[in-house]
């Protein structure tokens, strides 16, 4: 964000390889002596002496005396609210939290709950950006079904041999070309969520509103460069999947569909491996002004190190929105096929089913409604891992709070 120091100059990070010369944030392990900017508002040495030595000791100022009348701590440290109860944590303040998450490493559930909450302060600027893309992409989707997409291939369950194996190959050739628009669709359509939303998460954080007029403003000088990296990503694994199965399509019969189910397994781990590495990508570009190769340079050494925390949180995502989309979708689903008799009793036949405009617009419905609730919390994650990782490595904690105006983090001089 242009007027947040801890977005720009990644350069300066200690993560980040570079020049020599340019000024470094504090290690993690000096995080403590960096972030106590308390302690140089502490009396003189010579007050601290001890009683016995002959003289009285003069009282201490305010917020620095013994325990407090009828509160039970031991004095107000600047930034915190009188008394609070910072020394049941080892001694340090509780982290400012200005926004939707405290300022410092985050859990789990304090990731998720970030991302909830992010949804819920600005509904109106998400709600308004999901439903307008869901409603576009699935209608593009159910174009591409009717005029676009040829016949499924047919399949007959009485063939055997060779011609068995025919038909098995025509058939996952045919659902590729089926996955090909929805796949280029889902794109376009995570492109302009991920942009919009990873900015409105940012102001979150830092407890600022903000409208989908504002989000769109300072995230449309960005779209190109992220619709570039996107498209770098999915041709990427894209290719490393067709270079696993390639060779056992290609080769054909019973040892060429071994080869492709084993090139495939193979492809798949690599491709996901790749996947994580990258995954903070668009966050860095968006919120740093990356080019798309520094972004992705930039992933690799924030993921560097945590390659299995993020792949754990980003699976446990996937899985929670998966569900919640099910529960969903699935009503819709059992609607349309109630409607769309031809559809239902093709299944059930074991053919392959030829879905009627009543199907299609009933069942994206639902699919309008999950993607509309699902897209803030898949991209609220990714951003809040962004942040996570940054805070972490890079006590961008302290940024944050300055930029945040919380009180007691002042710069210097200030």
């Amino acid at each position: 964000m242009n007027d947040s120091p801890g977005w720009a100059s990644p350069g300066s990070a200690p993560s980040d390889d570079g020049n020599p010369g340019a000024p470094t944030q504090p290690e993690p392990s000096d995080r403590a002596r960096a972030s106590s900017k308390w302690s140089q508002d502490q009396p003189p040495a010579a007050q601290w002496s001890s009683p016995g030595a002959g003289r009285t000791p003069p009282q201490p100022g305010p917020g620095w005396g013994g325990p407090q009348q009828g509160r039970g701590g031991w004095g107000q440290v600047p930034g915190q609210p009188p008394g609070g109860n910072w020394n049941q944590n080892y001694g340090r303040p509780p982290a400012a939290k200005p926004g939707v998450i405290p300022l410092r490493p985050l859990g789990v559930g304090e990731i998720l709950d970030g991302a909830v909450s992010t949804a819920r302060a600005h509904w109106r600027t998400v709600l308004g950006l999901t439903l307008t893309v869901a409603v576009i992409s699935q209608l593009a989707q159910i174009l591409a079904v009717r005029f676009i997409l040829p016949t499924p291939a047919t399949v007959d369950p009485n063939a055997t041999g060779t011609e068995a194996m025919n038909q098995a190959f025509d058939a996952l050739r045919s659902s590729l070309v089926d996955l090909t628009p929805p796949l280029i669709i889902g794109q376009l359509a995570t492109l302009f969520t991920t942009a919009v939303l990873t900015i409105v998460v940012s102001r979150s954080v830092l407890g600022r509103p903000v409208s989908l007029g504002d989000a769109w403003t300072e995230a449309r000088p960005r779209l190109l460069s992220l619709l570039g990296l996107l498209s770098l990503l999915f041709v990427m694994l894209a290719a490393i999947m067709a270079v696993g199965i390639l060779p056992g399509v290609l080769l054909g019969g019973a040892s060429g569909a071994a080869l492709a189910v084993l090139g495939g397994l193979a492809a798949s781990v690599v491709a996901l491996w790749l996947y994580i590495r990258f995954s903070l990508a668009s966050p860095a570009l968006m919120l740093e002004r990356q080019s798309i190769v520094q972004s992705l340079r930039r992933s690799t050494k924030l993921v560097s190190g945590s390659w299995w925390r993020i792949f754990g949180i980003m699976l446990l995502t996937s899985i929670l929105v998966t569900i919640f989309s099910m529960i969903i979708v699935f009503p819709f689903s059992a609607i349309a096929m109630a409607v769309d008799s031809n559809s239902f009793s093709g299944i059930l036949n074991g053919a392959t089913p030829e879905f009627g405009w009543a199907y299609l617009i009933i069942s994206g419905i639902g699919a309008v409604i999950a993607s509309a609730i699902t897209y803030p919390i898949a991209a609220g994650v990714t951003v809040l891992l962004y942040i996570d990782q940054r805070i972490r490595r890079e006590a961008l904690d302290l940024e944050l709070a300055r930029a945040a105006g919380v009180p007691g983090y002042e710069t210097p001089g200030s």
